[in-house]
């Protein structure tokens, strides 16, 4: 993963418990989850629409 092994995962996590504290975390791991929900989502809609335009394109190509 992007050349990041366990410990320097670990290390990361435990500077961020210092800076944010543990009172936080929760917030901040609802935060990035809905970033990556949102993320995602909108890649997939820009990948449905591209599709879309692509068979729409055969279509007209076919007439």
């Amino acid at each position: 993963m992007f050349g990041i092994g366990m410990p320097e995962l670990i290390i990361i996590l435990v500077i961020i418990l210092i800076i944010f504290g543990a009172g936080k975390l929760p917030e901040i791991g609802a935060g990035v989850g809905k970033a990556i929900k949102n993320f995602k989502s909108a890649t997939t809609d820009a990948e449905k629409k591209e599709a879309d335009k692509l068979d729409s394109g055969d279509k007209g190509e076919k007439s």
